[in-house]
């Protein structure tokens, strides 16, 4: 039995919807021994394809195959995830990267923000760096 990859990725959950999934084929986000798999290449069981997502490349061994879009606690049935640990490691660092900078729901500066900023850099500031001597600075 075969199915086509852009399905069964579908089918596993790793894309939200089938045409994304074709997409990822095309733009070589998915590879099979080294090698880009289109979105009509048929898969069988026991093979073994990459995934990549950003930074992290996954690893998944199909177990059996279905059609059909199956329920989050049927995947491990059908499908063995074997990305590396190293692989995981960069999803974690990723995750922690990205909850560095401004706090969460802080969003946009408002429009009493933006007054702020402009009389802080207001005209007599930035009077004060004309003053400065820039060709003594640089010897």
């Amino acid at each position: 039995m075969e199915e086509r990859i852009d399905k069964y990725l579908f089918a596993m959950r790793i894309y939200k919807t089938r045409s994304i999934a074709t997409e990822a084929c095309k733009k070589g986000r998915v590879t099979m021994s080294g090698q880009e798999l289109k979105p009509s290449r048929t898969i069988t069981v026991g093979n073994k394809f990459c995934v990549r997502k950003g930074p992290i490349t996954y690893t998944y061994e199909v177990l059996r195959l279905s059609e059909n879009r199956l329920g989050a606690k049927l995947v491990p049935d059908y499908m063995r995830d074997m990305t590396t640990k190293d692989q995981l490691e960069l999803l974690e660092l990723a995750r922690l990267a990205g909850q560095c900078g401004r706090d969460r729901g802080t969003g946009r500066p408002t429009k009493k923000d933006r007054r702020e900023i402009e009389q802080f850099i207001s005209a007599d500031y930035l009077d004060e760096l004309d003053d400065f001597d820039y060709e003594e600075e640089e010897r």
